[in-house]
């Protein structure tokens, strides 16, 4: 678990827009931490990189 935002590189998602906006990170373990952009303070949410994978293709599956 990554207890500072320091140690991560947060980038906003490609699945933002003006008024809801994330930042996704990816970590060495290959996890995948989101946080809230207009609160970055508030922390983020840990994914395995299995379950971090699934919800993006349910996603694009949605969307397409």
């Amino acid at each position: 678990m990554y207890s500072s935002t320091d140690e991560l590189k947060f980038r906003k998602s490609s699945y933002s827009n003006p008024s809801n906006c994330v930042e996704v990170a990816d970590t060495p373990s290959g996890d995948t931490a989101v946080r809230d952009s207009m609160n970055p303070g508030y922390g983020h949410f840990l994914f395995p990189g299995t379950e971090w994978t699934a919800l993006l293709s349910a996603v694009r599956r949605d969307h397409a």
